[in-house]
């Protein structure tokens, strides 16, 4: 049946139009508990409101940061009735830098968050607990990060260049002087690069820089003009003063300044190095990279007549490690690049048992090549949209094994429920504490398949 036209097409079912907030409007709000993400939530004018800063229990005054139907983002302008968990932020940027969110609560709190957000997830989108919960590795709560983008923004009007991290829900730059989240042998390069780069005599050509420690500290430059020879030898000078290898981004892909030069990062437990350029994927936090890598190993045991497969792998991070144990590792990635970087420092550390190819892990993998013979166990370590065309292959592999490791805990919990219905059961499940002062959730999970089912 046609529906009638009442004339109230844009007005809810009362009649009325719905009051728009604007943007900047102060609210008082009672916060009833914390989202996932760390927001606090409240409920106020027929709306739902996910407060940055907020913690339950709280009573706040909040800046709207943007609203959309009966849903508003906002931000503690004040606490005025505080919470006992809250602490003073250890950073004095917090709150304005959108680099970390949860300053204001005990790292053991923001663990037990974590926690939380992934048996919820797993429990409402797939009906599952895991046989047992691993404890979460946990690294330093602070100078863990070893990677770091900064922003930078010619202002044409005031011809002056912004320079610092991108602010809370905000293409504002947030000027800096500090980052404690940062590792310390990369402060020093932190604190004096926006002066330097303030110095160049084209200064509107940079679009970014990152920093990186490794095997040695390096600083990249994305330029999206040609830089003035001047201001090149000026940041060669910089970064000779701070003992910092030099990087430029055009065109094309990022170039050494010194292509002698080699960069990249130690996995001192297996004596390997891996090669790494600006641009790759690699793990921020090194402590608890090495502490996931343990884990992995233990969980899959991984013994030497078997062939594993780790798919989306990157680098090697996981591949090479499990080369060592295992007869033959077979690493698959969609991106041509990486494949080649990871066949380089697979044959730089002396292990003929890894082999990489390119696949679209969205298509059927069971005709390829390399997966003929099968395998044993499979590692996947997908991105944040998870891997529903893999996983529904896994078991026509013979995998009797399948070690998970997200970034996710929505995706994770949606692909177990895929996995288990091949016949897999959930065996052990853990978060990783790749960030911490921030509400992202990094978890590994091991599933065997039932011996019952072929």
């Amino acid at each position: 049946m046609a529906k009638r036209n009442t004339g109230l097409r844009f007005q809810p079912s009362g009649g009325s139009r719905a009051v728009q907030l604007p943007v900047g409007k102060k609210q008082r709000l009672a916060i009833e508990r914390v989202a996932h993400d760390g927001r606090g939530i409240a409920h106020e004018g027929g709306r739902t409101w996910f407060v940055a800063g907020a913690l339950a229990g709280e009573q706040v005054e909040a800046r709207v940061l943007a609203a959309r139907s009966q849903v508003v983002d906002a931000r503690v302008e004040r606490v005025l009735e505080a919470s006992p968990l809250r602490r003073v932020a250890p950073c004095a940027l917090a709150g304005r830098c959108g680099g970390c969110t949860l300053q204001h609560l005990p790292h053991g709190e923001q663990v037990a968050l974590k926690q939380r957000s992934l048996a919820e997830q797993l429990h409402r989108l797939a009906a599952l607990e895991p046989q047992e919960w691993a404890p979460p590795l946990l690294g330093p709560e602070f100078g863990y990060r070893r990677r770091a983008r900064i922003a930078v923004r010619w202002e044409a009007k005031s011809r002056q260049l912004e320079v610092g991290f991108r602010a809370t829900a905000s293409q504002a730059i947030v000027d800096l002087d500090q980052c404690p989240v940062l590792v310390q042998a990369l402060q020093p390069l932190l604190v004096a690069l926006p002066d330097v780069l303030r110095r160049l005599r084209k200064p509107q050509a940079i679009g970014h820089a990152e920093l990186f420690h490794g095997t040695a500290s390096a600083l990249l430059v994305r330029h999206t003009q040609p830089l003035p020879e001047e201001d090149r030898q000026l940041l060669r000078t910089f970064c000779s003063e701070h003992g910092a290898q030099l990087w430029w981004q055009g065109e094309g892909e990022p170039q050494a300044d010194d292509p002698a030069q080699a960069l990249g990062y130690r996995l001192d437990a297996y004596g390997l190095t891996l090669a790494w350029r600006p641009g790759d994927f690699v793990q921020v936090n090194a402590p608890v990279n090495d502490l996931m890598l343990a884990q992995a190993l233990d969980w899959l045991a991984p013994q030497a007549g078997e062939r594993v497969l780790d798919l989306f792998c990157g680098l090697g991070n996981f591949a090479l490690p499990l080369a060592q144990r295992a007869a033959e590792v077979v690493g698959v990635e969609g991106v041509q690049a990486m494949v080649e970087r990871a066949t380089a420092n697979a044959a730089a550390n002396g292990l003929g048992n890894a082999h990489f190819y390119r696949a679209d892990l969205s298509q059927p993998l069971a005709e390829a090549a390399w997966a003929k013979g099968g395998f044993a166990t499979v590692l996947l370590d997908p991105p944040r949209d998870g891997a529903a065309a893999v996983v529904g292959q896994l078991r026509s592999l013979g995998a009797r094994r399948v070690l998970y490791v997200s970034c996710n805990p929505v995706t994770l919990a949606r692909d177990a429920a895929l996995l288990v219905q091949q016949g897999y059961r959930l065996k052990r499940a853990g978060i990783l504490d790749m960030f911490p002062q921030t509400a992202h959730v990094e978890a590994m999970a091991l599933f065997e398949a039932d011996a019952e089912r072929p």
